[in-house]
């Protein structure tokens, strides 16, 4: 959950292991799968999730975890994979981890914790140009595959009053001007890639989308006026935005009208993975819900703990959350 990768900033350090996995290998991976994960996905080596400690975990079969080697041990936030081999991830300190070999190895390309702000997700367009982004409208750019990662400051996502009060700020006091524009822009929580278009949400009700790979932003219209953890297009092309207490809203016209949808929880909601027939969507206290013909069906895992990313895998749902890998039946 973003809110929670916003506040776990004092984290101690663990292992980096490589393989072949001795005794005490499989011993620390097992103990890393089942410590706080907040990303996992699926590509054609397996599965990754990243987590607390700089944990990255790597799985065929959502059982048995190897553990990485990562040259840094920050919380981690997101994972992204643009084809088998190559990927990204980021996590707290602005850091930005790549590999080349389907996540068993990683390098640093990005740590700055002098800048003290996270990076809640990361996006990649092709193997050369991609963007990530995180608290107080932290973003970056890179056009050649993260060798150099090129700060930005999304103006366009300002309100009107905040553009008049940052130009005279800038005219009589450059240095408070430069202070301000590193906390005027709300926290980015995550984007997506539709058909040539960006999308992204984040506090404060924000929804924007971007036709030019995020040089500039429209603000879609508020429909609520908390933060928001994801947004996904559907595979019937319905939108679909989820974040605190429970609120989720769809909208069959690309973000112009909103449903809200009664999800029977006030449970935050992290992420949602899309399905054959709709979504999943994992939420805190272990609640998980089904999103299908324009209606919810909310499940409960036993435990009660937080699920912060899910991703299918065979028959079986594969959660990372707040206690590590959990593995659910698929319906």
């Amino acid at each position: 959950m973003k809110l929670l990768l916003c506040t776990l900033f004092l984290l101690g350090s663990f292992s980096s292991l490589a393989e072949p996995m001795q005794p005490q290998a499989a011993i620390m991976a097992k103990k890393a799968s089942q410590t706080l994960l907040t990303d996992i996905v699926n590509h054609g080596q397996g599965l990754v999730a990243v987590g607390k400690y700089g944990n990255i975990l790597t799985s065929k079969d959502a059982i048995n975890w190897q553990q990485a080697q990562v040259p840094v041990n920050v919380l981690l936030t997101s994972v992204f994979f643009i084809d088998d081999q190559l990927g990204w991830a980021t996590g707290h300190d602005a850091t930005i981890l790549h590999t080349q070999d389907g996540g068993l190895t990683w390098q640093l390309q990005n740590y700055q914790p002098e800048v003290d702000k996270p990076l809640l997700d990361i996006l990649f367009f092709d193997n050369k140009n991609g963007i990530a982004i995180g608290a107080y409208g932290l973003f970056y750019r890179t056009t050649d595959a993260g060798q150099t990662w090129q700060s930005e400051f999304q103006s366009t996502l300002l309100y009107d009053e905040d553009v008049e009060f940052l130009e005279e700020l800038k005219q009589s006091d450059n240095d408070a001007y430069l202070n301000e524009i590193k906390a005027i822009l709300p926290h980015l929580n995550q984007v997506t890639f539709y058909q040539g278009k960006l999308l992204m949400v984040g506090e404060l009700g924000l929804i924007a989308t971007s036709e030019d790979l995020g040089k500039t932003w429209q603000r879609l219209e508020e429909i609520y006026p908390g933060s928001f953890f994801d947004i996904k297009v559907l595979n019937n092309g319905q939108w679909l935005v989820a974040g605190l207490r429970g609120n989720v809203f769809f909208s069959e016209d690309e973000g112009v009208n909103w449903l809200a949808i009664d999800t029977q929880s006030q449970s935050t909601v992290n992420q949602i993975l899309v399905t054959e027939t709709g979504a999943l969507l994992s939420a805190n206290n272990g609640v998980y819900l089904h999103f299908e013909n324009k209606e919810i069906v909310k499940k409960q895992h036993a435990d009660g703990k937080a699920l912060l990313s899910a991703v299918k895998h065979n028959k079986t749902i594969v959660f990372a959350s707040e206690v590590g890998i959990q593995v659910q039946e698929s319906k």
